[in-house]
C-alpha cells in the first residue's frame, strides 16, 4: 500500500531540519498504527533512521554555531534561578 512517504522522498540534503522532523514523526505514527509488508517497514525504518540522523547532525551544527556567536561553552539552562 504505497503512500506519499514511500512514494515521494525529498533528498535529506534539500529539507530544512522542521520538515526532516516532521517526516521523521510521520514514519513513526505510519509503522506504529499501520500494518505493513516487512520490505515497506523496513525502507520506511530505513528512511526514518537516515532523518533522524540527519535532525541530530543539524543540531549539532546549530550548537556549534551558538558556541562560537557566544565565545564560551554551552552551559545546562536552569529553571530554578
Amino acid at each position: 500500500m504505497p503512500n506519499k512517504i514511500t512514494e515521494d522522498q525529498t533528498p535529506l540534503a534539500e529539507l530544512n531540519y522542521e520538515q526532516a522532523l516532521a517526516e521523521l514523526e510521520e514514519i513513526v505514527a505510519v509503522l506504529e498504527n499501520e500494518e505493513r509488508t516487512l520490505d515497506a517497514a523496513l525502507a520506511l525504518f530505513e528512511r526514518g533512521q537516515a532523518l533522524a540522523h540527519y535532525c541530530a547532525g543539524l543540531l549539532d551544527q546549530a550548537e556549534l554555531k551558538i558556541q562560537q556567536i557566544s565565545g564560551e561553552a554551552l552551559t545546562d539552562f536552569d529553571l530554578q534561578e
